[in-house]
């Protein structure tokens, strides 16, 4: 009797010595406030399909209320277990049918926009209503976005202020490839070799921002930035999903008093902590991936006492939000 060798969670994206290679977002155009990009950032005219659960989808909802854009981008959520028809419109407890278009499956928005299309349907997407087309599905492009293109949010607060551009691209690149993404390179190895290169890509990341985030509140010093923003949203899963399902284990955020400290006080950020759904969280991580998780049994901890103070007012100011 022979045994099926084990397959990797997405083979398509494991390459010939078992790393994780994510794939490249497919739709990269543009909203501008001015319309020379072809898509002019009119109130109402453009969509965000995301998921609570998602990380990346999960920083486009942020920056939308931190901007205060609820108003003139409007959303919707998928149900957070994906099976392999992808990302769904099912009712339920903080997710629901799609009210722009009336999809079952996000993967229609998809193929109604590049019907050659056979990558992996992700989120978030940016739909526009006028030409009924996917505009971007990269987050970190759909952030920037919010956050300097559109009309009638909250200027105030610049979240990639030109000063900090290039303090802010370099952080962003090295949280990326190894908290951000370097998660999922550990959860989705397929070799011992590719675990252990991401694993401790990743802690070693882990420990450089800890000592740098002891003497300063926030990533690019005293600005609040989409650094942070970024590197909240992979914080935020890292006890209760990554340490377990993705055998990020050599410690917690928990017992890091400078990552999890900041951990609390973006939480603490007005309107953060309602954009957060640990319920949304567990359940899509452990009820999706079946080779990671066979049983589909959603842990029930941890604690994570994110309301607890952070006490970093000392270390710098406070972001300005009404």
């Amino acid at each position: 009797m022979t045994t099926a060798a084990p397959q990797p969670q997405f083979r398509a994206e494991t390459d010939d010595r078992g790393r994780f290679v994510r794939q490249a977002s497919r739709f990269r155009d543009r909203v501008t406030a001015d319309g020379s990009s072809g898509f002019p950032a009119e109130p109402g005219r453009y969509h965000l399909y995301v998921s609570l659960a998602c990380p990346w989808a999960h920083r486009t909802i942020i920056v939308r209320r931190l901007k205060r854009l609820e108003d003139v981008v409007s959303m919707s959520v998928v149900d957070p277990v994906r099976d392999e028809r992808g990302w769904a419109f099912r009712p339920g407890r903080g997710h629901g049918p799609d009210p722009v278009n009336g999809f079952r499956f996000l993967a229609e928005a998809y193929a109604a926009t590049d019907p050659t299309f056979e990558g992996r349907i992700t989120v978030p997407v940016l739909w526009d209503r006028v030409t009924g087309r996917i505009v971007n599905n990269e987050s970190a492009d759909v952030i920037r976005m919010l956050n300097a293109e559109f009309p009638g949010g909250h200027d105030a607060l610049d979240l990639y202020p030109a000063p900090l551009r290039d303090e802010i691209d370099a952080i962003n690149d090295i949280v990326y490839e190894n908290v951000n993404n370097g998660v999922y390179r550990a959860g989705f190895a397929a070799s011992q070799e590719a675990y252990e290169e991401a694993f401790d890509a990743l802690f070693a990341t882990l420990d450089l921002l800890e000592d740098r985030l002891g003497g300063q509140r926030w990533l690019a010093g005293d600005a609040f930035t989409a650094a942070d923003v970024r590197l909240f949203t992979t914080l935020l899963r890292f006890d209760p999903v990554y340490v377990c399902h993705f055998r990020c284990n050599l410690r917690r955020i928990a017992d890091s008093p400078a990552l999890s400290g900041f951990l609390r006080d973006v939480y603490a950020l007005p309107g953060v902590a309602g954009t957060v759904d640990m319920d949304h969280i567990k359940r899509h991580y452990y009820l999706t991936h079946e080779r990671l998780n066979p049983l589909r049994i959603v842990p029930k901890g941890p604690l994570l006492d994110l309301d607890r103070p952070a006490g970093r007012e000392h270390l710098g100011p406070t972001p300005p939000l009404p």
